[in-house]
């Protein structure tokens, strides 16, 4: 079993990056600084990946605390835009999925996750994408994947997400898709396929039920044959291993027992004294990808499970 992977070490580092998110959450409830609602959204989920929850101790109040930001945040937003970008939009709508049923401001966040997913649909590109900005006109496979993951978890929460809005989607992410490497491009025209926006589409098409199409059963592939290097540096490294992370843990036991424990041991040697991830960005934002990545075993975030 995955749990058997937890060793006493892994929970350890894992305890102390909780710690250091209590520690340095803003009074409102936000973590980081330029992308608060992004950095709010990946805390949120970290904590609840160990199955933590708002209300219940030991880290309710901390986690009340990130949820009321993002609740305050979709009603000052337009039409419950949240955050600066696409990405921070299409997170904080995964954070609202998840958390939905599981604290007694229900209510509020089935409305703030309706308007979250209404400006997702509304911003899909006639390509089948989405870019950074919540307009209908351009698009790319990273906003894309994040776009789908969301809208994946908010169709499992029980949202409406029509079924064209993904069958759309899919194809624009498959167009992306580099038959020669297996990987996929950051655009359907001409380009060289990476290794953090393959992550990205392989996971995006797996969380819509797609585990066997090629383009998955390919890009999966071309993670693993990537240099060992990889665990330990690689472009957008923190972006790069939450998808690579998540893509295992879903491709099944055999496929994560292989793929963990070389990330596992690689960001353990990153952590700090104070218990955060120095990878990349802001500490709070890095510690939080880190944690997902590491508590993957955990299994309680039920967008993430097989």
């Amino acid at each position: 079993m995955t749990s058997d992977l937890l060793t006493p070490q892994t929970e350890a580092a894992f305890n102390r990056g909780l710690e250091y998110l209590k520690c340095v959450q803003s009074p409102d409830g936000a973590w980081g600084h330029d992308n608060n609602v992004a950095v709010t959204s990946l805390g949120l989920i970290c904590f609840m990946i160990q199955g933590h929850f708002p209300g219940e101790k030991p880290y309710g109040e901390t986690m009340e605390k990130g949820l009321g930001f993002l609740l305050k945040e979709s009603k000052s937003g337009v039409n419950g835009y949240m955050g600066t970008n696409m990405y921070s939009h299409g997170l904080a709508t995964l954070a609202l999925s998840e958390l939905w049923g599981q604290t007694d401001r229900d209510d509020e966040i089935r409305d703030a996750l309706k308007s979250a997913v209404a400006v997702i649909l509304k911003a899909q590109s006639p390509m089948g994408g989405w870019r950074y900005n919540p307009d209908p006109i351009d698009a790319d496979v990273s906003v894309t994947a994040m776009q789908l993951v969301a809208l994946a978890s908010a169709k499992q929460a029980g949202i409406l997400v029509p079924d064209t809005t993904i069958d759309k989607a899919i194809k624009y992410v498959q167009m992306c898709h580099d038959p020669a490497s297996g990987g996929f491009r950051y655009q359907p025209y001409p380009g060289q396929p990476g290794f953090a926006r393959s992550a990205a589409a392989t996971v995006c098409l797996m969380m819509c039920g797609r585990h066997q199409d090629t383009e998955v059963k390919e890009g999966l592939k071309y993670l693993d044959d990537q240099p060992a290097s990889k665990f330990t540096n690689t472009d957008f490294y923190a972006y790069a291993h939450y998808y690579a992370g998540v893509a295992h843990y879903i491709a099944g036991e055999e496929a994560f027992k292989k793929w963990y424990p070389q990330i596992r041991d690689a960001l353990i040697a990153r952590q700090q004294k104070d218990g955060c991830f120095a990878t990349e960005g802001e500490r709070p934002y890095s510690t939080a990808m880190a944690l997902i990545v590491l508590g993957m075993p955990y299994s309680f975030v039920p967008a993430y499970q097989r």
